[in-house]
Order: C-alpha cells, then sequence, then structure tokens
C-alpha cells in the first residue's frame, strides 16, 4: 500500500508538472515554436540592420538636419560649400549625395576586445574602416560590436561622417596636376606620431602598408614618411596618419592670402525654404 501510495503521489506531481508545461504550447513542442519565433525575429533585424548602409536607404532617405534638407533638395551644390562653413554632418547619406560610387571602403583592422564582467569576460570585435574617393576626401571610422559584420557595418558609417578634406600641392614647379602634400604635416595619436613629407613628381608612396593604404585613398601620388613610437599599435598607426592627412587645410600659406569676399551661410541663404519645411 506504502509503493501504491508513493506511486499515486509522484504521478499527482508528474501530472502537475505536465500542465504547467502544457500551459506555454505544450512542454518541449511549445518551448522550440517560442524559441523558433525569437529567432526569426532576431534574424529579421540583422537583415535590416544590414541594409543600413544599402540603396535601398539612399532611395528612401527622409533627412532629419537642415543640413539634410538643403542637400536632398538641391540646394546645395558641393562637399566643399559644407566644409566651407564648419556645418557638422549628422547624417551618412550627405556624404553619399556628393560621393556616391566614387567612395571606396577598406578594412584596416579587426580586433577582438574584452571586458571582465561578473559573469566572466564579454568578448567584442572593434574595426577599424577607411573610406575614400582617391580624390581629396578620405575618412576614418571606428566602431565595436558584438559580431564582426556589426562593427564593420557601423565604422563605415563613422567614417562617412568623419570625412574630411585633403589639401594637395606640389614639390616644386605647379606643373601638371596636384600629386604630394604641400607641406611637411604632424598627427598623433597615443604613442605614435607620423610625419608625411612632400617628395617629387614618380617618388611614389614611401610608407609602410597601414598609412600607405589611407594616403593612396586620399589621393596622394608622392610622399615621404616618418614614424615613431610603438607603430606596432595598428588603431593608433591609423589614427595619427589620418590626424596628420586632415592637418593639411590646417596652414594658411601665401597662396591663401588673397582677399575673398563673405559668403552667407547655407542656413542663412535658404532660411526661407528651411522656413516653409512642414513634418506633416
Amino acid at each position: 500500500m506504502a509503493d501504491a501510495g508513493s506511486a499515486d503521489r509522484r504521478g499527482r506531481r508528474g501530472g502537475r508538472r505536465g500542465g504547467r508545461g502544457r500551459r506555454g504550447e505544450g512542454g518541449a513542442e511549445g518551448g522550440s515554436r517560442r524559441g523558433g519565433d525569437r529567432r526569426g525575429a532576431r534574424r529579421g533585424g540583422n537583415s535590416a540592420s544590414a541594409r543600413a548602409g544599402g540603396k535601398g536607404d539612399e532611395e528612401k532617405w527622409v533627412p532629419v538636419t537642415k543640413l539634410g534638407r538643403l542637400v536632398k533638395d538641391g540646394k546645395i551644390k558641393q562637399l566643399e560649400e559644407i566644409y566651407l562653413h564648419s556645418l557638422p554632418v549628422k547624417e551618412y547619406q550627405i556624404i553619399d549625395e556628393f560621393l556616391g560610387s566614387k567612395l571606396k571602403d577598406e578594412v584596416m583592422k579587426i580586433m577582438p576586445v574584452q571586458k571582465q564582467t561578473t559573469a566572466g569576460q564579454r568578448t567584442r570585435f572593434k574595426a577599424f574602416v577607411v573610406v575614400g574617393d582617391h580624390d581629396g576626401h578620405v575618412g576614418l571610422g571606428v566602431k565595436c560590436a558584438k559580431e564582426t559584420a556589426t562593427s564593420i557595418r557601423g565604422a563605415i558609417i563613422a567614417a562617412k561622417l568623419a570625412c574630411v578634406p585633403v589639401r594637395r600641392g606640389y614639390w616644386g614647379n605647379k606643373i601638371g596636376k596636384v600629386h604630394t602634400v604641400p607641406m611637411k604635416v604632424t598627427g598623433k595619436s597615443g604613442s605614435v606620431k607620423v610625419r608625411l613629407i612632400p617628395a617629387p613628381r614618380g617618388t611614389g608612396l614611401v610608407a609602410a602598408l597601414a598609412p600607405k593604404r589611407i594616403l593612396e585613398m586620399a589621393g596622394i601620388e608622392d610622399v615621404f614618411t616618418g614614424s615613431t613610437g610603438n607603430t606596432k599599435s595598428m588603431g593608433n598607426f591609423i589614427k595619427a596618419t589620418f590626424a596628420a592627412l586632415a592637418a593639411t587645410y590646417g596652414f594658411l600659406t601665401p597662396d591663401l592670402w588673397d582677399e575673398y569676399a563673405l559668403v552667407k551661410s547655407p542656413y542663412q541663404e535658404h532660411s526661407d525654404h528651411l522656413s516653409n519645411f512642414s513634418k506633416f
């Protein structure tokens, strides 16, 4: 009798457990179905974010800033108008609108980074991406994410937002097209310091592999380089080279001493157009 009673109690407990399992679509079957729904939702989210820089979004681009509205409506004709007035670019589609297919991107480095938490180590991936049109525009973006594809996608967008003009010049006589940096410039990041020195036409890019690729994307054909510090740190090496290129427009040389008429900012010039904008 005791054995029969214990078996009956175990049966009742098993029945209650089964009832709790059936309450959510029937035990393991319901769990697998719910897991499948969640995985499907996650896949859908990833595929949507994968199109963050695709052509489909360019066609559906709805600008949310004044500068974006002026660019999309054709009020600003050149990217240099934005740089002239130091207007902050908050939408990467603005760069795509001007440079478009000429803009190329390249992944310079992907490195894992870890953070110690109470549950263990959390590993993420950090991507360094350079974009450029090989004609005087270059940008550097850094992004960290759980997945490699997500970090690369975010770094491309960050690089477009950080795109800067690169001033080019001559080594000797001003014959032909510009081919080198106009003066000696220096960039620094961490312990790494990179110096760019003008070179005669035909010299080529005398540089390490990492800065050489950035210089190519900026449209520099001939240059001497020198570097100090721990250049083994690829991130700082890339950032120092980018800082040196960005510093080319920081010098006021005699050929820029001419007087220029002051022009209105695009926000002032097209204030009437911006005031007519309606969100609805």
